[in-house]
């Protein structure tokens, strides 16, 4: 029972560790928007930044569910959903893998609108004035910028 126990452990690390080579979600569950929505429209952003590209690997379901703590059925649908939106590929056996898209560069505003619109609409119902947001979002776009040069 003690070498079972172990082995799983093994096996449950080493999947961990080849997860953190691949696309990393960011899941907020706090947040209003459900977590499987979460994860197709970091997905959908990834692609239009080309931060994933085509050919990619996205972490298995399983993997999702260990790190962040979340019923796999919430990564599956997400992965479900992707699929038949034609931006990822199940190729059986192996995984998910981010498809070619053209069309989807054009559209990064689009993509970036709703959260822009939330983030908007939680301003102002903080009484924050748009000069005081527009300047937090500078700040923030600013910091990330140097934080992903800082990686590289």
């Amino acid at each position: 029972m003690c070498i079972v126990v172990v082995i799983q452990y093994i096996l449950s690390t080493s999947q961990i560790l080849v997860a953190s080579t691949l696309f990393q979600f960011d899941l907020q569950p706090s947040s209003a928007v459900p977590l499987y929505r979460q994860m197709v429209e970091q997905v959908e952003r990834a692609m239009a930044g080309g931060s994933l590209q085509a050919g990619d690997e996205l972490p298995s379901v399983r993997v999702v569910a260990e790190i962040h703590a979340i019923n796999p059925m919430t990564a599956s649908k997400a992965y479900a959903l992707l699929e038949q939106r034609g931006l990822v590929e199940r190729r059986k056996g192996l995984g998910m893998y981010v498809k070619p898209i053209d069309a989807l560069g054009d559209d990064r505003l689009k993509l970036l609108l709703p959260s822009i619109n939330q983030t908007a609409v939680i301003a102002q119902q903080l009484g924050v004035s748009t000069e005081k947001a527009v300047s937090l979002f500078l700040n923030e776009m600013i910091r990330l910028d140097r934080q992903r040069k800082d990686l590289k």
